[in-house]
């Protein structure tokens, strides 16, 4: 529940942060956390992705058409695993959306240059 907690505390702080960028794309931090919600189990732990994880991996890839809205994805997964870092693996962020069936052009990880 703990984590739940912190989860929704930092999902208001990544919302508040990224509301002056989301005005130029399309997708919000809200909608990129509501699509990977059912991932953090899986980030954090391991084990087996859930299918409600994917589908939201899959549904915020068909999401981000643009590259706004594909930079801006990036930028909000980025404020999320740098809040979450110690608890995140980062391997796992890596692998996801490949496990998934999703191709997408950048490496999932902190240090991805989201303006490319």
């Amino acid at each position: 529940m703990e984590e739940l907690s912190k989860l929704s505390t930092l999902v208001i702080v990544c919302m508040l942060v990224a509301a002056p960028m989301a005005s130029e794309a399309a997708i919000s931090c809200a909608a990129v956390t509501s699509n990977l919600r059912q991932c953090i189990g899986y980030l954090f732990g391991g084990g087996v992705i859930p299918p409600a994880c994917c589908y939201g991996v899959k549904r915020l890839n068909n999401m981000a058409r643009t590259t706004r809205d594909r930079q801006q994805t990036c930028r909000c997964i980025q404020q999320t695993a740098r809040a979450l870092a110690s608890k995140i693996n980062p391997g796992r962020a890596a692998r996801l959306p490949g496990a998934c069936g999703v191709k997408i052009s950048y490496p999932i990880s902190a240090t991805t240059n989201c303006n490319k």
